[in-house]
């Protein structure tokens, strides 16, 4: 499939070829879709089958679930927002999200749901886009209340219960404490659902359409949206979370009468977009080249800049960090990037090959998502093997490491 690839080696495409093929050959990875793209030059491989009995196989236009990839696209909507000035950054979300109003924090992250205080200020947009404002998924906390009582609450994706409609959602948020003073600490997760509550609210137009209006069809984004149509459903492979003891394929969502096949209640700016690697390419290369979609203007360049860049504290940085080097026995490695922008991490530490600078996020489902400015790279990896055993994320692992070791200047 490569043509000339200026600024990939044959010798390099070709290793990262037979790489992927290993992890598809060695029966963890039934199939995938991988692109890379440099300087307008776009390489494409499918591999496998779309389910781990064999049957129909991979294809570029495959559908996938995004899971965490989600976030770096539904953070755009509010920075299109904050363009316009329909928000402001450090204005409350008070007058948008009343549930979010008076809030309590937790004298000790660990205790008891009763014990808090008041907080020091009311939650600002700033803190929603950089996940600080006090609430969040944190595996260093399993076990707490409050991350029992968000579990409990239905407030995140993954569970065998969908998330409830937005309002009733919010309703749930509003009667939990925070586990940090808003601002204080980096958290993942809750809060780019909550930016899509945000979106819908202020727009008055559901989450969904407005990323139709303003991000999906500008950018031709045709397959991407938070449930995948009758007519193409077939593109769907099933999502395997494999048992991690015995390596066996448990199918977590069918496709057709899946999760995926109808709107959901919910539409998770976190979690919960199904695309293409061609729709996540044409989005990852406007954000490359600085907003725009060729002639057209999709987000301004300050808007891009202030999502790609890290936006955290050297404070907030250290616990991110910390939990991520903690946690790589959970994690394989995922997440030790340094830093965080809007919505997607941001690389600020040579760890691995990856340069500084790159950005992007990875997904639950096996999914990785990533542009490069450095090197006018963009990379996008999808399987649907979930992370419930190591095997995607050692996949993707190896994916970074050959698209990067396949760059020739």
């Amino acid at each position: 499939m490569a043509q000339s690839n200026r600024g990939f080696s044959e010798t390099g495409l070709r290793r990262m070829r037979d790489v992927l093929a290993r992890h598809v050959e060695s029966g963890k990875i039934p199939g995938l879709v991988a692109l890379v793209s440099r300087y307008g030059e776009t390489h494409v491989e499918a591999l496998g089958t779309m389910r781990h009995d064999g049957g129909a196989p991979m294809r570029r236009d495959t559908i996938f679930r995004m899971a965490s990839t989600s976030k770096p696209v539904a953070v755009a909507p509010v920075m299109i927002l904050l363009d316009e000035c329909r928000l402001r950054l450090d204005d409350p979300v008070e007058p948008w999200l009343p549930e979010l109003a008076d809030r309590q924090v937790l004298k000790r992250a660990d205790g008891p749901l009763d014990e808090t205080m008041p907080a020091r200020r009311p939650i600002t947009v700033r803190d929603l886009l950089t996940s600080t404002f006090g609430l969040g998924m944190d595996m260093t906390s399993l076990g707490t209340p409050i991350m029992g009582a968000i579990l409990e609450q239905g407030l995140t994706p993954n569970l065998p219960e969908p998330m409830p409609e937005p309002d009733e959602w919010m309703r749930r948020l509003g009667a939990l404490p925070l586990m940090h003073q808003p601002g204080e600490r980096w958290q993942y997760h809750i809060s780019n659902d909550l930016l899509g509550v945000l979106v819908a609210r202020v727009t008055g137009q559901s989450f969904e359409t407005f990323l139709c209006e303003r991000i999906f069809d500008p950018l031709g984004m045709k397959d991407t949206g938070f449930h995948v149509s009758a007519d193409k459903i077939d593109r769907l492979p099933p999502l395997y979370a494999p048992n991690p003891q015995t390596g066996e394929f448990i199918v977590w969502d069918e496709a057709k009468e899946g999760r995926h096949s109808q709107p959901p209640a919910f539409q998770g700016g976190g979690g919960g977009l199904s695309s293409t690697v061609d729709d996540y390419h044409a989005y990852f290369r406007m954000l490359l080249n600085h907003g725009m979609h060729g002639t057209e203007r999709i987000l301004s360049r300050p808007a891009v800049h202030l999502m790609t860049t890290n936006r955290l504290t050297p404070e907030q940085q250290t616990a991110r960090n910390a939990m991520a080097s903690n946690n790589v026995h959970v994690s394989h490695g995922q997440g030790q990037h340094g830093g965080w922008g809007f919505g997607m991490a941001v690389r600020t530490y040579r760890g691995d090959y990856a340069s500084i600078g790159q950005f992007g996020w990875d997904g639950g489902s096996g999914t990785s998502t990533y542009a490069d400015p450095d090197n006018q790279l963009t990379g996008i990896l999808l399987t649907q093997v979930g992370m419930s055993s190591p095997d995607s994320a050692r996949l993707i692992h190896d994916f970074w490491t050959t698209v990067y070791q396949a760059i020739e200047d």
